[in-house]
């Protein structure tokens, strides 16, 4: 039977339909009553009146089976759902968000009042797009996968706005009208609408105020810092008794600009200071890149020629006191690192790099060098065995700070072993120099032979390089844990495994001047043979262009030291020999160079011949080329297979570090290099040229 015939079944709450089945159920129990009172010996009444007594009772039983199954369990399509629907309908025409519907093309069918509040009085929306009154067409709101909806504008007032159909290109009269809402999308099916088409249900919410909130936390955030009077020790070497004057002067310049930001200043070690501000004084400082800087350089005591400078480390960062704390001081610790003179901002999109336009000054004192040798003979005697490398395409003074390193290691009684690449013709001569002796029998290995040495309680100590991306086995240094680094270079920034130990001193001319400080202050008299003392030697020739460049009196002292311990200049100088036909590759650049700027000399090599001595001939190149007048820096480039590598040296008024950060490479303040793979030498021109410009323009700015 079905339901549109057995009305009863499909209302059972009819009261009606109820009193019609009743009235025939008692119809047939009367007729049975009568059939009843018949005689019994009639077997047909008594069969007729058997059959009728059961099938009412049956029919009884099953009507009131149904009567009680459909009213706990109705049929939703034809009574529940119609008052959902209605339900629903008038709950989201009351509700105080706006909610509008519309098809797959974003034409809008349906709105609520809340909705059409947002826009000019009377103005109907029936039939027009979501993307005429909102920064997002339909397709963007229904892809968008995010939990809050998609972040959307509207324009109360002037809903055709051409600004808004890209939101970047705002003006500043869109801005102002602009206000920020996420939009959620609901799909409704076709199964559930009448004319079997999608629908698209978008919910809006007003997040103006909640932004506003996260605006004003987050300029209310505490940004730590520290601050450090790096080099008023040197300018006042000759003039101590105008010490408390010149620190009195930076002060006085800090505490004013600390007050002009509502921050808070206090100094916990002599010349040392820790400063607390709000955030929302950070984009002006960023904008005019610490001019503070600028201010103290202007302190000048007694005759003295050299600027005060300060470094400084700031943390942005989300976290308790404590965490933003410790931050500061590891960005403190990187301004240093790379030179001083520089703002180190940590943040939670990265590190940035203000000011290091000054160059570094040699600290008089060798007490850190004495510390950190004692420290890492520590480590070496806590260790299974020693690893050392250099960067890669080593030169002079890496393998010779390598050397020295190993020396050290030895006197400390460990194994130790240096992994170079041996076929790098660059180190060829230096290494041939200790082919027959017995005492470096298998001291040298490649990178798969070191892998194999790799222990728990192995330690790898990385000499002139702090920049991971030009280590000489990156891989090494992801399987050692406890690393040391020993470099002159300006640090580039954070370490992805944080070493023991460091020790990187920008204002050295080169690592093996610190590597021969350590060696000097740990190793008995006499204890360095001549022929690590001349490679020594040769490293610091090398950096130092002949002691014509970036020395200071603890260059001097190393010589001296290695000197003492049988070093020739003569035979240092001998490792540079070169053959006729690298004294051809070195001509070849002289013949293509252009100026740039009026004051940067760029030579280019751009052959298919070129092989990895060309590189050594570039980095000579570079520095034939500051002969020129007029020339301020230099830079050759040459093209060894898929790689640019590119050399740099500056007179030393130019930081061309600095320019070759922007070509993830690094170096010093006048000795830089960089390697780029995989471009046309013409873009890598560009790439240098444009990162040229943007360093003489902040220069300029400043």
């Amino acid at each position: 039977m079905s339901r549109k015939r057995l009305h009863f079944f499909s209302r059972p709450g009819s009261v009606k339909h109820t009193l019609q089945k009743l009235w025939g159920i008692l119809a047939i129990l009367g007729f049975a009553v009568v059939m009843g009172a018949a005689p019994e010996t009639d077997p047909i009444r008594a069969g007729i009146l058997t059959a009728l007594f059961y099938g009412a009772a049956v029919y009884l039983t099953g009507l009131i089976c149904r009567f009680f199954s459909y009213k706990f369990t109705a049929a939703p399509d034809e009574t529940e759902t119609p008052v959902l629907r209605s339900i629903t309908l008038e709950l989201i025409s009351r509700v105080y968000m706006p909610v509008l519907i519309c098809d797959d093309d974003g034409k809008i069918t349906w709105y609520n009042k809340a909705m059409s509040q947002l826009f000019r009085a009377g103005e109907v929306l029936y039939g027009r797009y979501v993307d005429q009154y909102c920064t997002a067409d339909i397709r963007q709101i229904c892809d968008s996968d995010a939990p809050d909806g998609l972040p959307v504008g509207i324009l109360p007032q002037n809903a055709a706005h051409p600004h808004f159909h890209n939101r970047t290109t705002y003006d500043e009269e869109a801005a102002s009208l602009v206000r920020d809402w996420r939009v959620r999308n609901y799909d409704i099916s076709s199964a559930s609408t009448a004319d079997g088409r999608n629908y698209h249900l978008l919910f809006w919410r007003d997040c103006r105020e909640l932004l506003d909130m996260e605006h004003r936390m987050a300029a209310s955030e505490s940004v730590v810092g520290y601050i450090l009077i790096d080099n008023l020790d040197e300018v006042l070497q000759y003039v101590q008794e105008q010490y408390r004057l010149a620190s009195a002067q930076v002060e006085s310049i800090l505490n004013k600009w600390v007050s002009e930001r509502d921050g808070l200043i206090k100094e916990y070690e002599r010349n040392k200071f820790i400063v607390v501000f709000e955030a929302r004084h950070l984009p002006a400082l960023k904008s005019d890149r610490f001019s503070i800087m600028d201010e103290i350089h202007e302190v000048r005591i007694g005759e003295s020629a050299m600027p005060v400078t300060v470094s400084m480390g700031l943390a942005h960062i989300g976290g308790t006191l404590s965490e933003k704390e410790a931050a500061a001081h590891a960005a403190l610790d990187l301004a240093l690192q790379r030179g001083g003179d520089q703002v180190v901002c940590k943040s939670e999109a990265g590190v940035e790099f203000f000011g290091g336009r000054t160059k570094s000054v040699q600290k008089r004192t060798k007490v850190k060098s004495r510390v950190f040798a004692g420290e890492l003979a520590a480590l070496i005697a806590g260790a299974s065995n020693v690893l050392i490398m250099g960067h890669r395409f080593a030169d002079h003074d890496s393998i010779g700070s390598c050397i020295g390193i190993y020396k050290f290691a030895e006197f400390c009684g460990v194994r130790a072993n240096i992994v170079v690449n041996s076929a790098d013709p660059n180190i060829r001569i230096c290494l041939h120099r200790f082919e027959d002796r017995d005492d470096y029998a298998g001291v040298f290995v490649g990178q798969a032979a070191a892998q194999d040495l790799v222990t728990s309680e192995t330690l790898l100590i990385i000499c002139d390089v702090s920049n991971p991306f030009n280590f000489e086995s990156p891989d090494l240094y992801e399987s050692v844990r406890n690393t040391v680094i020993i470099d002159h270079h300006r640090k580039t920034g954070d370490f992805k495994y944080k070493p023991v130990l460091t020790y990187i001193e920008p204002s050295a001319s080169s690592a093996s001047e610190l590597v021969s400080e350590m060696l000097e202050q740990s190793l008995p008299l006499g204890a360095l043979p001549k022929e690590e003392a001349d490679l020594l030697m040769s490293g610091i020739l090398l950096d130092t262009n002949q002691f014509t460049r970036n020395t200071g009196v603890r260059t001097f002292s190393a010589a001296l030291y290695l000197r003492s311990e049988g070093a020739s200049p003569a035979d240092a100088k001998m490792l540079f020999r070169t053959s006729l036909e690298d004294f051809m590759r070195e001509a070849k650049f002289e013949s293509n160079v252009i100026i740039y700027r009026d004051i940067i000399a760029i030579a280019i090599r751009d052959s298919e011949g070129a092989v990895s001595d060309d590189r050594i001939a570039a980095a000579k190149a570079a520095d034939r080329l500051l002969s020129v007048s007029g020339v301020m820096a230099s830079f050759a480039l040459v093209r060894v297979g898929e790689t640019v590598h590119i050399s740099a040296r500056s007179q030393g008024n130019l930081n061309v570090q600095l320019i070759l950060e922007r070509l993830r490479g690094g170096g010093h303040y006048d000795v830089a290099g960089a390697q780029v793979k995989g471009l046309p030498m013409q873009e890598v021109l560009e790439q240098l040229k444009a990162a040229i410009d943007a360093y003489l323009g902040e220069i300029s700015a400043e």
